[in-house]
C-alpha cells in the first residue's frame, strides 16, 4: 500500500491501465483534467478516452512520453502531455501521469532557487515542500530522459513507476520532517534479464534562512561499476566453495556450470579432452584440429538444456572454424557473436547448430579453454540469449577466473580417479577372482572399496588344504590407499604360504604376527618404526569330523547360522590385533553340522555413522536368516541391507561359507602292525576298498603310493601307525600317520643306492603330496585326481 502523506495527491493527473486495457485507477487529479469520476472510468477501455491514434509503444520500452489527444467528459478534445510507464503485469500495467499544475516562479532569494545545480557533476533533483520536482541540472535530465519543464510537478512515483519508487519517497518525506540527511542504495533493473544499476542517493534537506525545511535535494551517485566489480568477486568467492565439493571429475564440471548460470550466461556446457586410453594422461602441448571432446555437464537457465546439440556423454568433432578448437588451439578465451558474423563459418559447416541457434536466439558466445598444471583438459562454452547485452571483457576475466579455478579442482578430480583405478585394479589383482571349489564348503563373497576413501586393506580367501579340509580366512589392513593394498597383498600371501604347511589358526597368526611387526619396522623413517596393523579371522574345516578350529587377531568374530536355527555370533578369544608382537592367540573348535553358514566380514560391514555396531550386527543376522536360493544371493541381500545409499565409508570384505560333511562311507582306515612283511596284506585291503568304492582305475596307482609311504613310516616312523583313504568324487586321498615329528624329504638316490626312491615315486604318480604336523605326530600325503585318471 502507498504511503499517505500530507499534501496534495491531485496535482498530477493519475491513471492505470491494467494488463486487459481496462482503467484499473483513476485519481482525483484524473477528474479535474478529464472530468470523469472514478466510477465512471474505472472497468472501462482506456482506448474509450482516446480522441486520436492509439501510441505506438514497444513492450521493451520501459518508458514513453508524447503528446495525447484526450476526450473530455462534456466532449471536447483535450491535448495533454503524458508519461506512461510500462510495469510488470503483477504490477498492473501500464501508468499514466500527467502534471496538472505548473509551479510558480519562485523569488530570487528562494532556498530552492539559491541551490547551484549547474557545475555539478552529479545527477542532483530539488523536491519542494510537498514532495514535488522543482528542478533537476543536465545530468539528472540525461539520466531521466526526459526535459526538465515536463517533469516539473511531479512525484517521484509519477516519474519512476517502479515499486522501488515508493519506499525512495518515503525515505524523502522522513528528510522533510526530520531536517536530517539521509543516503539510499538503489539497485535498479536495467532489464527483464537480470541486469541492475547500483545508485547511491544522497539527500539532504533544503533550508531558508531561518532554518525552516522548505524542500529536499537528492544527488544521484551511480556506483553500478563498483557494484558488478563487488559482484564478480562475490562470484569467484562462490565458486571456490561450490566448485570441487567431491573428487568426481563429472560432479565438479557440473558444478562449474551451474555457478555460471544465470549469473554470467543463459547455457554452459563443459566439453573435456578424451584421454587416450583408459587412466592414461590426456595429451601435453599444442592440440591439433579437429578436436574430439565429451559433453560431461549442462546449465541452463531452461529446465532441461534444450539448447544443447551434443547431449551429456555424448562425443562431438570441433574444426578450426568452431570456437571451441579456436580456443583450444590458441590457450585463451574467445567471444564470438552472431551480429559481428564471427560464427558464420561454423554455422555454415553445422546447420544444426545454426537452427538451434536461431530458435533460441543466441547472439554470443565465449569459449574458454579449462587448463591446469600446463595440462589441458577441455572447454567451457558460455552463451546468452535471454540476456541481452554481449559479454564484455570483464565478463571474459572472469569466467577464466573461475574456470581456471575449476580446472584445478577437476584436475584433482581426474588424478583422483586415475590413482583410483589403478589401487582398485591392483587390489583386483590380489584378491581371489574365483573361489575354488571344495569338497568341504561352497562358498561366496563380495567385496565394495570405501566410496570416498578409495580402496582399503580387505581381504578373503578360501584355501584347500590337505586331507580335504579347507581354510578360510578374512583380514582387514589399518589405513586406505595403494600402500594399503600392498600390505594386504603380502599378508594374503603370507597367509596361503603358512597354509600350506598346515599350522593350527593359532600358530599361523603368531606367524603373522611377527611378519607385520618386520613390514613396520620396514616402513619407518628415522629409526622409529611405521605404523602398519591388521586385524586377521583364521579358520580351518574339516568335512571329516565337521568340526572347525578358528583363531582371530582383533578381529569381528564370525556369525553362525545352524541348519534349521537362528544365526548366532561365535565366541571366541579376541586376541590382540595383528603388530603388537609378544601377546598370544587362541584357538577354539566347533562342532558343525553340515550346511551350517559361517559369515565371515570385515568391520566396515558393520560400522556407520547412521547406527551403532549393535544394530549392525542385528541388521547382519537379519539378512543372513532370510531365505534365499544361493549364497550369492545372501551376499547381495546383506550388502543392500546394511550399506548406505552413498557407498560405506570404510571397504567391506564379505564371505560366506556353507558346511559340508563328508560319509563315513567315503572314508577308510586301517592301523599298521610296525612289521614290514605285514606291508602286502595292507595293500590288498586297499585295493579292496578301491573295488568297493568301483575306482578300480587308479588301484595300481594306489597300491604303489600306499606301498611306499606304509613303507616309509613302518622305517623311519614310530608306532602307532594309521593308513587312511578318503575321496570325493574329483579326488583320492592316501594318508599315513605317525607318532614321529621327523618330516620326510625328497632326495636324488644315486645309480646302485638300493633305496631313496620312494618319495620321488610317489612325487611322480600323485597330483600333489605333502606333511602336515600335529600334537600326536605327523602325517604324509598324496592326492590322485580321479577324473584325469578317467
Amino acid at each position: 500500500m502507498s504511503p499517505v502523506y500530507p499534501f496534495d495527491d491531485a496535482a498530477t493527473a493519475r491513471a492505470l491501465v491494467g494488463a486487459d486495457g481496462l482503467l484499473a485507477e483513476w485519481n482525483e487529479g484524473a477528474r479535474r483534467l478529464l472530468g470523469w469520476s472514478p466510477e465512471e472510468a474505472v472497468g472501462r477501455p482506456a482506448t474509450d478516452l482516446l480522441a486520436g491514434e492509439v501510441p505506438a509503444i514497444r513492450a521493451d520500452e520501459r518508458r514513453w512520453s508524447g503528446e495525447l489527444a484526450l476526450r473530455h467528459r462534456d466532449g471536447r478534445t483535450v491535448s495533454v502531455w503524458v508519461l506512461v510507464h510500462q510495469r510488470r503485469p503483477e504490477d498492473g500495467g501500464r501508468l499514466v501521469v500527467s502534471p496538472l499544475e505548473a509551479l510558480r516562479p519562485l523569488p530570487p532569494d528562494d532556498p530552492l532557487s539559491r541551490v547551484e545545480l549547474t557545475q555539478s557533476p552529479c545527477a542532483v533533483a530539488i523536491f519542494d515542500e510537498r514532495l514535488r520536482l522543482h528542478r533537476i541540472n543536465s545530468p539528472m535530465a540525461e539520466i531521466l530522459r526526459v526535459p526538465e519543464e515536463r517533469l516539473r510537478g511531479l512525484r517521484v512515483p509519477d516519474i519512476d513507476a517502479r515499486p522501488q519508487s515508493a519506499d525512495f519517497e518515503q525515505q524523502m518525506h522522513q528528510v522533510l520532517t526530520t531536517g536530517r540527511g539521509h543516503d539510499v542504495r538503489s539497485y535498479l533493473p536495467i532489464s527483464g534479464d537480470g541486469r541492475v544499476a547500483a545508485w547511491l542517493a544522497r539527500m539532504s534537506p533544503v533550508t531558508d534562512a531561518d532554518g525552516r525545511v522548505r524542500g529536499v535535494c537528492v544527488a544521484a551517485h551511480d556506483f553500478t561499476e563498483h557494484y558488478l566489480a563487488r559482484e564478480r568477486l562475490q562470484l569467484v568467492n562462490e565458486a571456490s566453495v561450490r566448485i570441487g565439493t567431491t573428487l568426481d571429475v563429472t560432479r565438479t564440471a557440473q558444478e562449474l556450470a551451474d555457478v555460471c548460470v544465470p549469473v554470467l550466461a543463459d547455457f554452459v556446457s563443459v566439453d573435456l579432452l578424451e584421454p587416450p586410453e583408459q587412466g592414461a594422461e590426456p595429451a601435453v602441448g599444442r592440440l591439433s584440429a579437429p578436436i574430439t571432446l565429451r559433453r560431461v555437464a549442462l546449465g541452463s537457465v531452461n529446465p532441461g538444456s534444450p539448447e544443447a546439440v551434443v547431449k551429456l556423454g555424448q562425443v562431438d568433432v570441433y574444426p578450426t572454424p568452431s570456437p571451441q578448437a579456436d580456443s583450444l588451439l590458441a590457450g585463451h578465451a574467445i567471444v564470438a557473436s552472431t551480429v559481428t558474423d564471427d560464427l558464420e563459418q561454423w554455422l555454415a559447416w553445422d546447420p544444426v547448430r545454426r537452427r538451434r541457434i536461431d530458435e533460441y536466439g543466441i547472439h554470443s558466445t565465449m569459449s574458454v579453454p579449462i587448463q591446469a598444471r600446463g595440462t589441458t583438459l577441455g572447454v567451457a562454452v558460455l552463451a546468452r540469449f535471454r540476456r541481452r547485452d554481449p559479454f564484455t571483457p570483464d565478463d571474459v576475466m572472469l569466467a577464466e577466473e573461475i574456470t581456471a579455478r575449476a580446472a584445478v579442482c577437476i584436475d584433482n578430480a581426474r588424478r583422483f580417479s586415475r590413482e583410483r583405478e589403478t589401487a582398485l585394479a591392483l587390489q583386483r589383482s590380489l584378491l581371489p577372482r574365483n573361489l575354488p571349489r571344495t569338497a568341504a564348503v561352497t562358498a561366496a563373497s563380495r567385496y565394495l572399496p570405501a566410496a570416498q576413501a578409495g580402496v582399503g586393506g580387505d581381504w578373503f580367501d578360501v584355501i584347500p588344504l590337505s586331507g580335504m579340509r579347507v581354510a578360510m580366512v578374512v583380514g582387514d589392513v589399518v589405513g586406505h590407499g595403494v600402500q594399503a593394498s600392498a600390505t594386504m597383498g603380502r599378508l594374503r600371501t603370507a597367509v596361503r604360504t603358512l597354509a600350506d604347511i598346515d599350522l593350527a589358526p593359532d600358530e599361523l597368526l603368531t606367524h603373522l604376527d611377527d611378519l607385520v611387526l618386520r613390514l613396520s619396522d620396514e616402513a619407518g623413517t628415522d629409526g622409529s618404526p611405521g605404523e602398519v596393523g591388521a586385524t586377521c579371522l583364521y579358520a580351518v574345516y574339516d568335512p571329516v569330523s565337521r568340526r572347525c578350529t578358528l583363531a582371530r587377531a582383533g578381529h569381528p568374530p564370525p556369525v553362525l547360522l545352524p541348519p534349521g536355527g537362528a544365526p548366532r555370533q561365535v565366541d571366541l578369544p579376541s586376541g590382540p590385533p595383528l603388530g603388537l608382537g609378544g601377546l598370544p592367540f587362541e584357538s577354539a573348535e566347533l562342532d558343525l553340522r553340515e550346511g551350517s553358514v559361517l559369515a565371515f566380514y570385515t568391520d566396515g560391514l558393520i560400522e556407520s555413522r547412521e547406527r551403532d555396531v549393535g544394530a549392525g550386527h542385528a541388521l547382519l543376522r537379519e539378512a543372513l536368516a532370510a531365505d534365499a536360493d544361493s549364497l550369492d544371493e545372501t551376499c547381495d541381500r546383506i550388502l543392500h541391507t546394511l550399506m548406505p545409499t552413498g557407498g560405506a565409508a570404510d571397504d567391506v570384505a564379505l564371505l560366506l561359507a556353507r558346511t559340508q560333511g563328508l560319509p563315513a562311507s567315503r572314508v577308510a582306515t586301517w592301523d599298521i602292525p610296525a612289521d614290514p612283511a605285514l606291508v602286502a596284506p595292507v595293500r590288498k585291503q586297499a585295493v579292496e576298498q578301491l573295488a568297493v568304492w568301483e575306482l578300480d582305475q587308479v588301484s595300481f596307482t594306489t597300491e604303489l603310493v600306499v606301498s611306499e609311504l606304509v613303507t616309509n613310516a613302518i622305517r623311519y616312523g614310530s608306532h602307532p601307525i594309521r593308513l587312511r583313504l578318503i575321496h570325493d568324487a574329483a579326488t583320492l586321498i592316501c594318508e599315513v600317520s605317525d607318532t614321529s615329528h621327523t618330516a620326510p624329504h625328497l632326495r636324488r638316490a644315486k645309480t646302485w643306492d638300493e633305496g631313496g626312491r620312494g618319495l620321488l615315486l610317489v612325487a611322480q604318480l600323485t597330483q600333489r603330496w605333502g606333511s602336515r604336523h600335529h600334537t600326536e605326530g605327523k602325517t604324509i600325503w598324496a592326492e590322485l585326481a580321479l577324473l584325469d585318471e578317467e
